[in-house]
């Protein structure tokens, strides 16, 4: 099967699948209110491959047919420039508001993937085998793909221990004949309602008696005993003018418990095996998956530099401090740019004859994108000011006795009518006032750890050999200097 379209999308999400937003379980993700919106904005992103198929499709090394390039397993430098070519034609479709598209999970489990080997270590050999096979099946269908890979906070007090006797997380309590049992829960399951499967793999280790825990697999959706508990919806109406993003980008997130799941066997990628849970991701996971979230921030940085511009302007805003503030955010969208593509042109090969992006400058930009991001909400607030409160709805904009009024009092500076001063200010709140725009920013404080922790991690694992030889010159120098360097003394 070649790589889907909307309508296709769509279709897969037919069946019966438990998941809960407020007081419903929702049996129809295409029309449900909550979902509806999104559904029909990630059946655009499936549509889109096809009309930029040049920049985002390629032939499948083993079939041929046609699958996404963030299915890619980069094998050179140019595979990973070609692959950025995809990740950003799916990045600006959503302007970066949606942090898990499905290119994020097709670019991880290429990764994974590609390093089989560090996944067949450690006596995994099957376990490597069946994910190879999986990502397969993942790119020749076109899956939608969500994962969950956090353990659930009960006692931060206490010390959420991951292991015995703590129950909560995801831990495996018996065998079947066709594979195991597992139970508890995860969090935190985005794009879940508009999921085919659901991926759990490593995040952070876990202890050495924690054998249970250690696991990683891919199930369907509607697995029996799979539940989704989601947050409050964000979507506003299916009216793009009045809500331009969260009318389509809603991604949802989800909290998974796993009543007693039976995960089949060749579906398992590691079975208690704590060595392999607790290596598999310290090498080139980071640095593969990161290309793909990096141009997804670099997008929304450029895009709210944009719409700030635009909306400043509409007021007859660009003067001082305004112009510092806009200047500002062209910053951010610059340093996130210079940082993906030096990350990109320094790429090498990661073992096994994977190539992936150098890390080093993506792990920097990774680690100040959670202040940045609150930032950038809060110069557009300000640019914005009360204005952004007063934007007409389309209907008030379609009454024949409002209109001539809004006409009349709500038009902008500089020849910008009523109708495109109420379109510029809708699409600023939504970026940064709405509920989507609240949820955004949490999300972004913590995506992929906090900023603060990113930080930490920078830190443990950055190359300090230049930095070093630079401190050491000094510390070892013991000569004094030589006669005709020193300084003339003064006249």
């Amino acid at each position: 099967m070649a790589a889907r379209t909307g309508k296709e999308f769509l279709k897969g999400l037919k069946g019966d699948r438990e998941i809960w937003v407020g007081s419903d379980r929702v049996t129809d993700i295409v029309d449900h209110p909550a979902f509806a919106g999104a559904a029909r904005g990630l059946a655009g992103l499936f549509d889109l491959q096809y009309a930029y198929a040049e920049d985002c499709l390629m032939p499948d090394p083993e079939t041929g047919e046609k699958i996404n390039a963030s299915h890619m397993i980069p094998r050179s430098k140019e595979d990973i420039l070609r692959r950025h070519k995809a990740l950003a034609r799916h990045a600006e479709y959503t302007v970066g508001v949606m942090g898990r598209s499905p290119d994020y999970m097709n670019v991880t489990y290429a990764g994974f993937a590609g390093r089989s080997d560090e996944w067949g270590a450690n006596g995994n050999e099957e376990g490597a085998e069946n994910l190879v096979n999986y990502q397969k099946f993942l790119r020749r269908n076109d899956i939608s793909l969500t994962h969950t890979i956090i353990h659930p906070t009960v006692d931060k007090a206490a010390g959420d221990i991951v292991g015995p006797p703590n129950e909560v997380p995801l831990h495996k309590v018996g065998e079947t004949e066709h594979g195991i049992i597992v139970r508890g829960a995860r969090v935190l399951a985005t794009l879940a309602p508009f999921a085919d499967e659901l991926a759990v793999y490593p995040a952070h280790p876990v202890r050495p008696d924690a054998h249970d825990y250690a696991l990683s697999f891919c199930i369907p959706i509607n697995t029996p005993g799979l539940k989704f508990i989601c947050r409050d919806s964000c979507a506003g109406t299916l009216n793009l003018r009045d809500h331009p993003l969260s009318s389509r980008f809603d991604e949802q997130d989800a909290f998974v418990i796993f009543d007693d799941v039976e995960v089949p066997r060749d579906r398992i990628h590691i079975n208690c095996n704590v060595n392999v849970y607790n290596q598999v991701m310290a090498t080139g996971w980071f640095p593969n998956v990161m290309q793909q979230t990096m141009i997804r921030a670099q997008t929304k940085l450029e895009f709210a530099w944009g719409i700030a511009t635009r909306m400043t302007e509409a007021i007859g805003g660009l003067q001082p401090p305004s112009v510092q503030m806009l200047g500002e955010l062209w910053s951010y969208g610059q340093f996130a740019r210079s940082c993906i593509q030096s990350a990109e042109q320094d790429a090498y090969e990661f073992g096994n004859g994977v190539w992936f992006p150098n890390g080093a400058p993506l792990t920097a930009l990774k680690s100040l994108l959670p202040s940045w991001f609150p930032r950038v909400n809060e110069i557009i607030r300000l640019l914005g000011s009360h204005n952004l409160l007063a934007a007409p709805t389309e209907a008030q904009l379609a009454d024949p006795g409002l209109r001539p009024l809004i006409d009349r009092y709500m038009h902008g500076a500089n020849g910008i009518d009523a109708e495109t001063r109420s379109r510029l200010f809708r699409l600023a709140w939504d970026f940064t006032g709405s509920a989507l725009a609240s949820r955004g920013e949490q999300y972004e404080r913590f995506y992929l750890a906090s900023g603060a922790r990113n930080q930490q991690v920078a830190h443990m694992i950055a190359d300090r050999g230049r930095a070093d030889r630079l401190v050491d010159r000094f510390l070892k120098e013991d000569a004094p200097l030589a006669p005709e360097l020193k300084l003339a003394e003064a006249v």
